[in-house]
């Protein structure tokens, strides 16, 4: 087994177990980690709150309803001000510590969050979702490395992956939210405004806590940063982390250039952080090109291309799918300290391959055998008939997702009232047949069309989250908040997290365009070809860091080389080995 605090995995197998006796122990540990881990609730709450609020704000502004590329503005708005968040957290971090940081990203949320609950206009929306995008950039790289520096080695990768919990956790309790205030006077502006809360509860808390002792030490402050150090870990342990600390902070201090000084260049001239970039930047652009956020940000437009008509049905497997996700944070939780970091990145990959796979392969079974248009059906209403199929010259090729791709204008199926994969009416797109097909009691389709295979789908959605989840969910905001050599931990995360949001918005951006343009089939086929690319890189280009001292890690990077040994057998980590 490679890494890890021991080959028999003895200590290996206790860590989930030790980190919750800190309950009783050590609660102090615990409380440090889930004070810092509200950023991540923030963080989730955030992305999975405007999908469901943004279907209110339509209705309250209709040049929000009428135009699209304002509806992509309020949404992505969030994510541009993330990527802001990222980049500055990680010069915050270095200068002003990591409790510091936090405190500013709780405030910018807290007005964030007030500024869209009273937003008169979609201009000020899109200004309060900016603020809050800030400071969700912010918490996304702070939280996991406050937590991380202010653990104990042998249970620090289940700590941060508490932020993991939080953050699907988040997520879940906005689809929660979301169907909460949908009777509600003011709908959205409780859906967006209740984040304040936690952004209040968060900044009562960390001006009750220290800063990171590791900054601390760093800062010259050894005699808080010892003083911190000694509730964190046992008396015979201290001496050993300070010890630790010391030669980090004395090697920096013999570097010719100032501590203070950070470039670009410089990061890329040392070896250690040049490594450690490649691992932890290339893991957070691989989570989001694998797919995550087409998941989390259109899966109820996902549910209705399997073949789910109805709106309610969308939502509710949706929020299944939340609720999903945060139960893979929970496995993460377990797993992280007892497996390692890789090998829950491989598994986790190898299950997103085949989850994309089966996707893939239901998707083009649902567009290619999709119901048939009853020519007799269909011009008994000609009133309503779709422009198109009139036109048409040859109309017994025509079926349902023909139908749905009609433009001039929009056209729906309304399926057989016998049974939906019976053939159906073409007819145009507008409320009065919507209607029209609901009082026959019948299904009426626009995104995706009719099939006995949507039930498969949702198996696939389902894996893919679950693999998901544990491994690539989590795991590379652990390795990024441990990877870096102290002095670098901050910029270098910073650059990790900017990393992810612009990869999100990306991916966000560009979803719903590449189903249109090639099928949703090819979309997810494409995904899983970058999965298996994701998949070598980890093989290749991340170390094992389970266990080892965040000093020794520094230590790693600078003797290790790229190889493929990921079943190599290391000694003891807390022998001080100097192997790779």
């Amino acid at each position: 087994m490679e890494g890890g605090i021991g080959i028999d995995g003895s200590r290996d197998g206790s860590a989930f177990r030790e980190c919750f006796s800190l309950a009783w122990k050590k609660p102090y540990v615990l409380r440090l980690a889930f004070s810092a881990g509200i950023g991540g609730l923030l963080f989730g709450y955030d992305t999975g709150v405007i999908s469901g609020a943004l279907l209110y704000i339509r209705d309250d502004f209709k040049a929000v309803d009428k135009n699209t590329v304002l509806q992509e503005t309020i949404v992505s708005m969030a994510i541009a001000g993330a990527i802001i968040g990222a980049a500055i957290g990680g010069w915050m971090n270095d200068r002003y510590g990591r409790r510091s940081a936090i405190l500013i990203a709780d405030f910018l949320f807290f007005i964030g969050a007030v500024v869209m609950a009273a937003a008169p206009g979609p201009a000020l929306l899109i200004v309060g979702r900016v603020f809050v995008g800030l400071g969700v950039g912010m918490a996304s790289m702070t939280s996991p490395l406050y937590i991380s520096e202010a653990s104990p080695a042998k249970i620090r990768g289940a700590l941060v992956s508490t932020n993991g919990f939080l953050i699907t956790g988040g997520q879940f309790l906005a689809y929660l939210i979301n169907l909460a205030f949908t009777k509600a006077p003011g709908t959205w502006r409780w859906m967006l405004g209740v984040a304040c809360v936690p952004a209040i509860v968060q900044f009562i808390l960390m001006l009750l806590l220290p800063e990171s002792p590791r900054w601390l030490y760093r800062k010259g402050r050894s005699e808080e940063a010892e003083r911190i150090l000694r509730k964190i870990y046992s008396a015979d342990e201290v001496a050993a982390e300070i010890r630790d600390l010391k030669e980090s902070v004395e090697a920096e201090i013999k570097e010719k250039e100032s501590s203070e000084k950070i470039s670009l260049i410089k990061l890329l001239k040392t070896k250690t952080v040049r490594r450690g970039l490649y691992a932890g930047v290339g893991l957070q652009i691989f989570q989001q090109f694998v797919g995550i956020n087409t998941v989390m940000y259109y899966s109820p437009t996902i549910v209705q291309l399997a073949g789910f008509a109805s709106n309610e049905t969308a939502l509710l497997l949706s929020l299944v799918t939340a609720g999903l996700n945060a139960f893979g944070s929970i496995v993460s939780i377990y797993f992280i300290d007892r497996t390692g970091r890789k090998k829950l990145l491989v598994i986790s990959l190898f299950g997103v391959i085949i989850s994309l796979g089966l996707l893939s392969a239901v998707f083009h079974e649902t567009t290619s055998h999709s119901p048939l248009v009853s020519a007799t059906k269909t011009t008994q209403l000609n009133a309503y008939t779709c422009p198109d199929y009139s036109l048409a010259s040859n109309t017994a090729s025509w079926d349902c997702m023909r139908c749905l791709k009609a433009s001039s204008p929009d056209c729906g199926f309304c399926a057989s009232a016998a049974n939906k994969l019976f053939p159906g009416e073409c007819l145009v797109a507008n409320d009065t047949v919507k209607d029209l097909c609901h009082k026959e009691d019948r299904l009426w389709y626009t995104r995706g069309c009719p099939s006995k295979f949507g039930w498969l789908a949702l198996i696939g959605l389902a894996l893919y989250i679950i693999f998901f989840s544990p491994g690539m969910g989590t795991v590379p905001w652990i390795v990024n908040s441990e990877i870096y050599p102290l002095r670098y931990r901050g910029v270098g995360g910073g650059i990790a997290a900017t990393a992810n949001w612009i990869s999100n918005l990306i991916v966000a951006q560009s979803f719903l365009s590449l189903t249109q343009s090639i099928g949703t089939s090819w979309t997810f086929l494409i995904f899983g070809l970058i999965s298996v690319v994701a998949l070598l890189f980890v093989l290749i280009c991340v170390p094992e860091t389970k266990g080892l001292p965040i000093e020794e890690i520094e230590q790693m990077l600078e003797k290790r080389a790229l190889h493929l040994k990921f079943w190599e057998k290391r000694p003891d980590p807390l022998e001080k080995s100097p192997g790779a």
